[in-house]
């Protein structure tokens, strides 16, 4: 293992990446036209499988952009090895942006708040639905407020690619400065806006229900999913290099007490939500 500076052309990925990404892509062509079909046939299970799908690959990106920031604040070792890994899944926030669109059109199958008040049969969550409807949870509020999220995570990610990217030019930039500058306020532009996004898309699929903790919830379930992918991919890496001359065994007990934190986290949230 060696621990000589590598240059931005020896931190490219290696061409097994390739053959994975090839493979994937085929693999996701295939199961998007099932999808589709279906989708023509049973509506309303197609939006409701496409919104969770949507959810855990969104939790992959946005939770890697996190454990940057996190990583920009603290510093270590630990986060060196795993950094592109998790700056490539970061950058798919714009993909992920795109990918959201099919749910507006699909509101009416996933939210009951969107249907006319006539075909709720329960007089109290039709009253309770023609109140919130004036206040919150309205097509137009629900749309204007995915836009701000959407806006601020490009942003942030839009930044964070930028500078990561000035330091792998021949005459590279330091910027740690401003990594530590963005990713103070970006964790916090992030914890409220993945909170109030939960709220949203997943638990206003049942109006009536009211949970003060599920935002944290799905903050920690992202930033988790995020780890366990970034140790999954370091694993299939490992063979080649950059990543067999990089990654060492006190990384990988770090990329483990990091899960083993956000899991108890996240253990500890959902037994709250639990009481």
């Amino acid at each position: 293992m060696s621990t000589r500076p590598l240059s931005a052309q020896e931190m490219m990925a290696p061409p097994v990446t390739r053959t994975i990404q090839s493979r994937s892509l085929m693999i996701g062509i295939v199961f998007s036209i099932g999808a589709i079909i279906g989708g023509v046939f049973q509506p309303s299970q197609f939006f409701r499988g496409y919104l969770l799908a949507f959810m855990a690959w969104l939790g992959v990106t946005l939770g890697s952009m996190a454990i940057l920031m996190i990583r920009h604040l603290t510093g270590g070792g630990w986060g060196t090895v795993v950094r592109r890994v998790m700056g490539a899944a970061m950058r798919c926030i714009p993909l992920m942006t795109v990918l959201f669109i099919p749910i507006f059109f699909g509101l009416h199958h996933l939210y009951i708040w969107d249907r006319p008040l006539s075909t709720v049969a329960d007089l109290k969550l039709r009253a309770h639905l023609q109140d919130i409807t004036k206040s919150y949870l309205s097509v137009s509020g629900f749309i204007w407020r995915a836009v701000i999220y959407f806006a601020i995570w490009n942003v942030l990610s839009f930044l964070l690619t930028k500078w990561s990217q000035e330091q792998d030019l021949p005459n590279p930039r330091m910027n740690a400065q401003k990594f530590k500058a963005i990713s103070g306020p970006g964790l916090i532009l992030y914890a409220f806006t993945i909170s109030f996004a939960a709220i949203d898309w997943l638990m206003s699929i049942d109006p009536s229900w009211i949970s003060t903790i599920y935002g944290l919830i799905v903050m920690i379930g992202e930033v988790l999913s995020a780890m366990c992918f970034a140790v999954v991919v370091e694993r299939i890496l490992v063979k080649y290099k950059p990543m067999s001359e990089w990654l060492r065994p006190d990384f990988v007990q770090d990329h483990g007490k990091w899960m083993l934190t956000f899991l108890m986290l996240w253990a500890y949230f959902s037994f709250s939500q639990l009481l």
